[in-house]
């Protein structure tokens, strides 16, 4: 980046982007970068549904259940929270394409070489490697979507692209079935890796056509190859839109030191760090302490190993269906409201299930039941905990911010809680999962109170009249 000439400007760059309507090229946008979560959904379900299999004699690992669905899931959960903050970093410094390509290259590497895991340090080995390449996804590719999707549309948008992680989950969930009772037990796991490797190949050729963002571009003294890229797409779009009134004048940066992000989140904001942490914690631990283990829990209390794919396939339809739904109420009703409402409510609901699962009332049936409610209302909630900490910090922070976040958040709830829960279920007795499942419930609750109290109106507003620009003059 030595070749950047800084400098003082004055653009209009984003409110030109937030009047635009919505269009073919937005589509592009959410199909380029947003189709990866299907990529995480499928990956993480397959490998939950699959643990009976893998530790099967002659599944070419000498692996137990409780490894994969415990050390495996905290160690891709590990990865994650690395590639989160490595790449967060680097996708403040050098760009968002340039990381958003990058980063699925690792994922899809990490991903083919698990399929060819010949012993149980292989296989961890890479799913530490396939959660350190999602992690990088989750900071490069939330930024680069609020930074391109017009402020009409962006909860929505944001909410429904992070929702899609359960389209994939659903495809795992029904794909496991099949490789489960139709092909050698050391042959189906392995196809089904391959098959999320020749998904994300087929993302990879569309996300090469996805610009870079034109916030990033002005801010770090590219304002020329901006207002090209803006002018593009103005001319590909071929409405006739006004000349935006609202300009913003930045000193621009080659690049922001630790220090300053660091102050931006402790001094400037700490309320609005609070808020993130605790958005983040009481998704993280709802998701990957029970949803990691789901076919354990099939397994150990009603002895459903093979089709334990059709229960999480239905289970996933109602996470989708939640952002899906619900998405557009965020940018009408309000982010405060809905964000506390889906927060709130599913925490309490997940704990009306906990106590139905101690006292032996449900079946696997009711059981799924009740998860598709419970999940339904908190897959809105956990997608807008990604939607919060992307718009509520300045441009310049944004990625790390994102990274920050999910790393402490995850770590909280997404390393221990799979440790955790493996064993609570692996014990058989209905009381220790039922507290898990309460202990879930409770944060979501916590995490919906701290919304209630510190939550921001961010509905339909530019992302610079949110948070100012750290470099914008005074």
């Amino acid at each position: 980046m030595s070749d950047v000439e800084t400098g003082t400007i004055t653009t209009k760059v984003p409110a030109r982007l937030d009047r635009l309507p919505w269009s073919r090229w937005h589509w592009m946008i959410v199909v380029g970068l947003g189709t990866v979560w299907i990529l995480d959904g499928l990956e993480v379900t397959i490998v939950g549904n699959l643990s009976g299999q893998l530790a099967k004699p002659g599944s070419g690992l000498e692996i137990t259940q409780a490894q994969v669905a415990g050390l495996a899931a905290a160690l891709y959960v590990a990865g994650a929270c690395v590639g989160a903050l490595f790449f967060g970093w680097l996708t403040d410094r050098f760009g968002r394409k340039k990381l958003f390509l990058i980063t699925l290259v690792v994922y899809l590497a990490a991903t083919l070489m698990t399929a060819f895991s010949f012993h149980a340090w292989w296989f961890f080995l890479f799913r530490f490697m396939t959660g350190f390449g999602i992690g990088g996804e989750y900071a490069a590719i939330n930024s680069a979507i609020d930074e391109l999707i017009p402020s009409h549309h962006r909860g929505r948008i944001d909410i429904i692209i992070n929702g899609s992680y359960w389209l994939g989950a659903a495809g795992g969930a029904l794909l496991t079935v099949p490789l489960l009772n139709d092909l050698p037990v050391n042959i189906g796991w392995r196809v089904a890796f391959g098959l999320g490797v020749v998904l994300g190949l087929a993302i990879l050729l569309v996300r090469r056509h996805v610009p870079e963002s034109p916030r990033w571009l002005f801010i770090h003294g590219k304002e020329k190859a901006a207002e090209e890229i803006v002018g593009g797409i103005e001319r590909q779009i071929g409405a006739d839109l006004p000349e935006p009134t609202e300009s913003v004048t930045v000193h621009q940066r080659k690049s922001i030191g630790f220090g300053r992000i660091a102050h931006t989140m402790v001094a400037l904001y700490p309320k609005r760090t609070i808020l993130g942490l605790s958005l983040f914690i009481g998704q993280a631990f709802l998701y990957n302490a029970i949803t990691f283990g789901y076919a354990q829990i099939l397994t150990t209390f009603f002895k459903i190993d093979t089709n334990a794919g059709y229960y999480f396939a239905v289970i996933a339809v109602g996470n989708f269906l939640g952002p899906l739904l619900l998405g557009r109420l965020f940018d009408t009703v309000g982010r405060v409201p809905m964000i506390s409402a889906t927060y709130l409510g599913s925490g309490m609901l997940l704990l009306g299930t906990a106590w139905l699962f101690s006292q032996g009332l449900l079946t696997a049936v009711t059981l799924t039941a009740c998860w598709s409610v419970v999940l339904f209302v908190a897959s809105a909630g956990a997608s807008s905990a990604y939607l919060t900490v992307s718009e509520i910090f300045p441009m310049e922070t944004r990625a790390l911010a994102i990274a920050f976040f999910f790393a402490i958040g995850t770590a909280a709830g997404g390393i221990a809680g799979p440790l955790v829960f493996a064993s609570l279920v692996e014990t058989g007795v209905p009381g220790d999962t039922a507290l898990a499942f309460s202990i879930g419930g409770i944060v979501m609750i916590a995490a919906g109170l701290v919304e209630l109290l510190f939550g921001v109106k961010a509905e339909r507003k530019g992302l610079e009249a949110i948070a100012a620009p750290l470099t914008a003059a005074s």
